[in-house]
């Protein structure tokens, strides 16, 4: 299971492992936490769906959602309390924040207890969700990381909650060559950043637990990326790194293991090379069955 907080961040940071897992017969199961109102528009015919205009950006990311899960060959999503339960609350600070429907504004118990329902109905064996800091620090993030965790605490006592948790991450030695990379590129997503240390995010290599090696679902991961063209221009640095670094970019992905036994891994720091790693033969039969 997957819990995300906008249309395009499951494409984005974890896009390659969940196609890894539809590939390999695994039920997987995305929930997405808001449609994702308060984002910008890259197409110029479609600028008045904005939030401060016709605010009808939400409806149309729910059909570049489908797209992009389609690429994945995910089958079974859900939105948190259905399509439009929870609203996207925009950057931190800003007056979305306040909207009453913001998922920033949510009750904990009240939002973890509708993902305990979707627990409840397929069990899943992996959890996977941002770290405290929302990786970058976005409220949605925030607090997509709060109602996940919470969930997995309410759902022990019926018996649905993850054997194990993982959060998004990128390894720092990833962020450094990525920065010397783009050093001189017009297209550098670091502009203004002299240290790796100076970005929100960025995991030591000896935090890292997880790192999943899907570059055969590289096509997949970016196909889905473009499904999101009011959210990615074509000249999107995504695309460009991608470009420098093909499959390698977008087809490995990092995760930091927060709740579970760290199974056997393999290299220098011994991470795994399956999220499903060292849980129970029977457990593993069964993650692949239910996800």
């Amino acid at each position: 299971m997957f819990v995300h907080a906008h249309p395009d961040d499951e494409a984005i940071g974890t896009g390659a492992t969940m196609a890894h897992y539809v590939a390999t017969g695994a039920h997987v199961t995305l929930v997405t936490c808001t449609l994702g109102e308060e984002g910008e528009i890259h197409v110029p015919e479609l600028a008045q769906l904005a939030a401060d205009q016709a605010d009808q950006l939400g409806g149309y990311r729910i059909s570049e959602l489908k797209a992009a899960c389609a690429a994945l060959g995910v089958t079974d999503h859900r939105f948190l309390g259905g399509a439009g339960h929870f609203r996207d609350s925009g950057m931190m600070g800003t007056p979305a924040n306040d909207h009453p429907r913001s998922f920033w504004r949510a009750d904990l118990d009240t939002a973890a207890g509708l993902l305990v329902e979707i627990m409840r109905e397929v069990r899943p064996q992996v959890l996977v969700t941002y770290d405290p800091n929302g990786f970058y620090g976005h409220p949605d993030h925030i607090q997509a990381h709060r109602v996940a965790m919470r969930a997995a605490e309410l759902a022990r006592p019926a018996g649905c909650a993850p054997a194990k948790i993982y959060w998004t991450a990128v390894p720092r030695r990833v962020l450094e060559a990525g920065m010397q990379a783009f050093a001189e590129s017009e297209a550098n997503p670091f502009a203004g950043v002299d240290r790796a240390d100076d970005l929100p995010f960025g995991t030591p290599d000896d935090q890292i637990a997880a790192r999943i090696d899907a570059r055969e679902q590289a096509g997949a991961k970016e196909a889905a990326l473009r499904a999101y063209a009011t959210q990615i221009p074509p000249n999107s640095w995504l695309y460009t790194i991608a470009g420098n670094f093909g499959s390698e970019f977008m087809g490995v992905e990092y995760y930091v293991l927060a709740a579970g036994e760290r199974g056997p891994g393999e290299g220098p720091h011994g991470w795994e090379s399956d999220l499903f790693a060292g849980l129970p033969a029977d457990d593993s039969a069964l993650a692949a069955a239910a996800g």
